[in-house]
């Protein structure tokens, strides 16, 4: 993969990134990378192997024939970003993200302690 290649590979993957309201960070993590490993994917430094690169395409939302610039469909209309709801903070919309593929017993835990935490707040208020 040559330099213009691999350029418009990590501005595909970053675009797709923004769309969703996710950080390098967030991605990197998902995709089971250092972020610094996957920054450097973004900035064309370097080309996933091609499991990581599923799990890009995957966690993106994109094809890989999109962000490989195989084929000449804009990203948007590959996978188009869920509209927000009406007033709905970006941080949930994040949160919702990193949700949807945790397994039913954690979100479980999670909810319990999230009532938790919302009634020890309530508390205090």
């Amino acid at each position: 993969m040559d330099e213009k290649q691999r350029h418009a590979m990590g501005e595909s993957a970053r675009a797709a990134r923004l769309r969703l309201g996710l950080t390098q960070a967030e991605v990197a993590k998902k995709i089971r990378l250092k972020s610094g490993v996957y920054g450097r994917v973004e900035r064309g430094m370097m080309v996933p192997s091609v499991p990581t690169l599923r799990r890009i395409c995957e966690t993106l939302g994109i094809s890989s024939d999109v962000l490989l610039s195989l084929s000449t469909q804009a990203p948007e209309a590959m996978a188009p970003a869920p509209p927000p709801a009406a007033g709905e903070h970006p941080e949930l919309s994040r949160a919702i993200h990193i949700l949807q593929g945790w397994p039913p017993d954690r979100l479980a835990l999670l909810r319990k302690l999230l009532e938790t935490a919302d009634t020890h707040l309530s508390d205090e208020s």
